[in-house]
């Protein structure tokens, strides 16, 4: 749960660190390599502190910005509600970015109100505990490779993926490497999980230039957990 007053001095605090931030970045980048600054959105899940971090941020004319406070136990749609609530208030022209998000419907859903990227540990860290990601027809389910009812079961992880581990290891291979507590496990399934959240991307890309975004949002979906 967050408290009012406590987040408001949060977002003036944010405010303070971002002013700073600008004036050292502008200050460096006479001399220093060419990057980008974003500027970071604070305000838990009120609208009008959301609303006020974000007309501030932006007065600073970041290059882009960040949605933080967000992904920290709150529930999905208290999540979306501070995205709604910042949104409207940044630049089209500017991509925005939500720190820390996500699970694949939660970046359908944050694409479908304005974010352009993200970043997460899901797929690295799901993959260390032998959790892969598996495509589907209308979404996508995970499986615990660890377990032994795959000891057997010689198909690839993914039919449909391209990643190195799918297209040369079956199920029971990657399954005897957790086990046997090989690393290449992780490796294996680390780069199967990256695969499949760039696929995911670029599924959303495509749906968005083909006109059919507003199906993948209300179909998209984790169709099993097992």
């Amino acid at each position: 749960p967050f408290e009012y007053e406590k987040t408001k001095k949060a977002v003036e605090r944010t405010t303070r660190w971002a002013k700073r931030a600008k004036e050292e970045f502008l200050r460096l980048k006479k001399t220093g390599p060419s990057q980008i600054l974003l500027g970071i959105i604070q305000g838990a899940s009120f609208p009008d502190l959301r609303e006020k971090s974000a007309k501030e941020i932006r007065a600073f004319d970041f290059d882009g910005y960040a949605i933080g406070g967000v992904a920290v136990g709150e529930p999905a749609e208290e999540m979306y509600k501070a995205v709604d609530a910042t949104i409207p208030f940044l630049e089209e022209n500017k991509f925005r970015h939500l720190l820390g998000v996500g699970t694949p419907e939660n970046i359908i859903q944050a694409v479908a109100r304005g974010c352009d990227s993200f970043d997460c540990v899901i797929p690295t860290r799901e993959a260390r505990h032998g959790r892969a990601y598996v495509s589907e027809k209308n979404g996508y389910k995970t499986i615990d490779i660890a377990r032994s009812k795959f000891k057997d079961d010689f198909s690839p992880l993914d039919k449909n993926c391209d990643c190195f581990a799918c297209q040369n290891h079956t199920r029971a291979y990657l399954n005897h490497l957790f086990k046997s507590g090989e690393i290449l496990a992780i490796r294996l399934l680390t780069e199967h999980n990256l695969r499949f959240y760039f696929e995911l991307m670029v599924k959303i890309r495509k749906a968005i230039s083909g006109g059919d975004f507003a199906k993948l949002t209300k179909n998209y979906k984790n169709l099993e957990k097992n």
